[in-house]
């Protein structure tokens, strides 16, 4: 039996469940760390424990894959607020060189983001001085990264000298050394790279744009990577939370010698053009990215392969592009460029012709696009897909239902009876998981529980620990009842929610686990 072991990017289920229901899947073992040791949020993990932990797991495995932001700050959030010096980092990532001198058959696959800078100023996963400045850090490295290319006209150079004053300077310091050690270790994970200590390297752009001090950094990294002539080994693209799902599916096609060929179809004609919220290049481009990172192909037709990606995509694109919300308000563009009859009616042909498919539901940032969700569900097509998402961002969407969607499909096309049942039995469970969060609790019972459960209890969407048992139970009562009326009988019995929590002491994710019941 291959053993894979995993060091996760934080602690939360899209990183640390995630990738276990996938293991569970199949016939790879999968080791992880101990929640007890991941941190919590701006908590950093337990790094010399971890260590530990990882020096004692790798004996006798045949994989590794490794978050690097793990692996040295402790955790994504930690990432974002640690004040190492890239030579503390060095020595935390050393255990990687270390590692494999004593094992030098282990294959490392290895991920570690490039710091996001959001828009927006709030504080909740960022320095405490995001709140006041964040917006404003945000702009600055915009029109910086604007003028470096030569694009920044009159009024911009009045805004950035503008910035420069506002911002304090100890406030910029901090935050562009900080990056500053972060790529430089991006930089020298590239150079493990070189020496053969890493086998495959994936650097996502975490929450990024068009402009700025992530794409900044990209292209710097882009350029080490062509120098040191390793494009066969080294991929970056706007990602974060799904790397993990990504990576054990490529090591899954690895150990099966599998490679799947995947068609991806779209809701809308304009769709593969768009740039989604939070990235920086065309969804076609993204979708390519997850699809080679996770070792399938494109396929050039439907005909040809039996694996299929429905992708509801984005009529409209970065600041156009639609959250949640009632549907009249959406942009204009979502009431024209997007035929959810056709969409539907495509998806409805493909499984009559025995098809395997996907949804990949990026329409829509932050959960599922209620409108299409509605329609499959009225035309009696939820229990016959095959892999879901419609969370986060478009790459958070993708990468986990491209990782779903290509190691089902092994177990549905090539293998063994016994195998292929055990395989559809977990499948099931966490597609069905999927649906009952990404729509029902991303899209529907989020809003409603901020909106009408938290101020009675005396709670808040970040202030609620307080009284998290009796929201827990709220919760699991919506997420069932939610489960049985849009949902509704399936194929293979009862769902049934339990175990729900807040990952992050907040209402942004959930937690819980679905069983199918007789």
């Amino acid at each position: 039996m291959t053993q894979i072991v995993y060091l996760p990017l934080d602690e939360r289920p899209c990183n640390l469940q995630y990738p276990q229901h996938l293991a569970d899947m199949t016939d790879l073992q999968l080791s992880v760390p101990d929640t007890a040791l991941l941190g919590d949020k701006k908590k950093p993990a337990d790094v010399p424990a971890l260590h530990a932990w990882l020096r004692n797991a790798v004996t006798g495995a045949d994989y590794l894959i490794a978050s690097i932001d793990m692996l040295i700050y402790g955790g994504i959030v930690p990432s974002r607020l640690h004040a190492l010096t890239f030579e503390e980092c060095v020595e935390r990532l050393d255990l990687l060189r270390a590692i494999k001198a004593q094992y030098p058959g282990i294959r490392i696959h290895a991920f570690n983001l490039i710091m996001r800078v959001p828009s927006m100023s709030t504080s909740e996963e960022e320095p405490d001085y995001y709140a006041d400045y964040g917006s404003d850090i945000f702009k600055y490295g915009w029109l910086t990264d604007k003028a470096e290319r030569g694009e920044l006209a009159g009024e911009d150079q009045a805004e950035l000298d503008a910035l420069i004053r506002h911002i304090p300077e100890d406030v910029l310091n901090d935050f562009v050394s900080r990056r500053a050690v972060n790529a430089k270790v991006n930089r020298y994970v590239i150079a493990l790279m070189e020496e053969g200590v890493i086998d495959n390297l994936i650097i996502p752009l975490d929450d990024n744009s068009q402009y700025g001090f992530s794409p900044k950094e990209q292209r710097a990294l882009i350029v080490s990577v062509q120098e040191a002539n390793l494009f066969d080994r080294i991929m970056i693209y706007p990602g974060a939370d799904e790397i993990g799902c990504i990576l054990f599916t490529k090591v899954f096609c690895e150990v099966k010698q599998y490679i799947p060929e995947v068609f991806v179809r779209y809701s809308s004609t304009t769709g593969p053009l768009m740039k989604p919220k939070y990235e920086d290049r065309s969804l076609q481009e993204s979708i390519k990215s997850h699809l080679t990172a996770a070792g399938a192909v494109m396929a050039d037709n439907s005909v040809e392969t039996d694996v299929v990606l429905m992708v509801n995509a984005p009529p409209a694109e970065q600041r156009l592009m639609s959250e949640q919300g009632p549907f009249a308000n959406r942009s204009r563009a979502y009431f024209s460029e997007i035929h959810y009859r056709e969409f539907s009616e495509a998806i409805k042909h493909y499984l009559r012709k025995g098809k395997l498919v996907g949804l990949g539901d990026v329409a829509i940032c932050n959960g599922s696009d209620v409108v299409l969700l509605n329609l499959l569900g009225k035309l009696g097509l939820l229990d016959q897909l095959t892999a879901y998402a419609g969370w986060n961002t478009s790459g958070n969407t993708l990468g986990t239902v491209i990782s779903h969607l290509i190691v089902v499909s092994y177990y549905e096309r090539h293998a063994e009876e016994a195998d292929k049942a055990k395989a559809h039995a977990v499948s099931r469970a966490y597609y069905y998981k999927r649906l009952i969060e990404d729509w029902g609790y991303m899209s529907i019972i989020r809003q409603e529980t901020v909106r009408e459960v938290l101020p009675a209890l005396g709670a808040s969407y970040y202030n609620l620990y307080h009284v998290r048992e009796e929201l827990y139970r709220i919760l699991t009562d919506k997420l069932n009842t939610f489960a049985a009326e849009k949902i509704g009988a399936v194929r293979e019995g009862t769902l049934t929610v339990e175990n729900v929590f807040l990952p992050w002491k907040r209402m942004f994710e959930v937690g819980f686990d679905v069983k199918i019941g007789q």
